[in-house]
C-alpha cells in the first residue's frame, strides 16, 4: 500500500513509479513474473487519468491517433503474451536490464525530448515512428517502466512538432497499452488479486497527492532520486541474479 501511494505520487510528478512497486512486490515474496503482471493490472487507471486531462487535445488530433492505434494494439498483445509465457528464471535474469533500461530512459528524458524537439527527423520518419511505437507497445506490456518517453519519441518522429499534442496522444496510447495488457493478464492465472485490491487505491491517493503538490516540489529533484533508486535496484538485482557475490 505504501509503495503504491509513493508510486502514484512520483508518477504524477516525474514518472518511474514501477521502480518502487515492482521490487516491493518481489520483496514480499511475489514471484517476479506475477509481480510484474500484478503491477500492470493495478496501475492501468493512472494513464486513463492522464488521457482524460488531455481529452480536448486528443479529440482535435484523432487522425494522428488513429495511425498509432494498430501498432500499439499489436505490440501490447504481443508483449503481454511474451510475459505470460516467459519462464520465471529467464525473467529473473532480465530484471536488472529492464530496470536499468527504464532508469536510463528516465535519466535522459529531458535530453531526448530536447533533441527530438529540435530535430528535423520528425518531418519525414513515419515508418520508423510506427515501428518504434510497436516496440513500445511490446515493451509496455512486458515491463512498462519508461514507455512514456518512448511513445513521445515515436509520435514526434511521425511529424508532430507540438510537444503538448505528443504528450496528450502519449497519455491515451499509454492507457490503451496498459489496459490491453491488464485485460490479457486477468486470464493468465498469475495476478495476485489481494495485492491489486490494496495497490489500486494507493495509486489513486498517490496520484491525487502528486497532482496537488506537483507545483510545490522540484520535479528534477524527484526524478534524480528515482534515477538513483533505479540504478541501485538494477545493480542489486544484477548482483543477486548473477551471483557475483558469494
Amino acid at each position: 500500500m505504501i509503495a503504491s501511494v509513493f508510486a502514484g505520487f512520483i508518477n504524477a510528478i516525474a514518472g518511474g513509479g514501477t521502480l518502487l512497486t515492482f521490487p516491493a512486490l518481489v520483496a514480499v515474496g511475489v514471484e517476479p513474473v506475477s509481480a510484474n503482471i500484478t503491477n500492470t493490472v493495478a496501475l492501468w487507471w493512472g494513464p486513463l487519468a492522464g488521457a482524460l486531462s488531455y481529452r480536448n487535445t486528443i479529440k482535435e488530433n484523432l487522425p494522428i491517433l488513429k495511425v498509432f492505434l494498430l501498432p500499439s494494439i499489436l505490440g501490447a498483445i504481443l508483449g503481454a503474451l511474451l510475459l505470460i509465457y516467459t519462464p520465471s528464471d529467464t525473467f529473473r535474469k532480465a530484471i536488472p536490464f529492464l530496470i536499468g533500461f527504464a532508469t536510463l530512459l528516465l535519466a535522459l528524458s529531458e535530453v531526448i525530448m530536447k533533441l527530438l524537439k529540435n530535430s528535423p527527423l520528425y518531418r519525414s520518419s513515419l515508418p520508423i515512428s510506427l515501428l518504434l511505437q510497436f516496440a513500445t507497445g511490446v515493451y509496455g506490456s512486458y515491463f512498462g517502466a519508461g514507455i512514456g518517453i518512448m511513445m513521445v519519441s515515436s509520435i514526434v518522429l511521425s511529424g508532430v512538432s507540438n510537444i503538448q499534442v505528443a504528450i496528450g496522444l502519449k497519455n491515451f496510447l499509454g492507457f490503451l497499452i496498459n489496459l490491453l495488457g491488464a485485460l490479457i493478464f486477468l486470464f493468465s492465472g498469475k495476478v495476485a488479486f489481494d495485492f491489486v485490491l490494496v495497490m489500486m487505491p494507493g495509486f489513486v491517493v498517490g496520484g491525487y497527492l502528486g497532482a496537488f503538490t506537483a507545483q510545490r516540489l522540484n520535479p528534477k529533484a524527484v526524478k534524480t532520486t528515482i534515477v538513483i533508486w533505479g540504478t541501485l535496484l538494477s545493480l542489486f538485482f544484477f548482483v543477486r541474479e548473477f551471483r557475483l557475490i558469494p
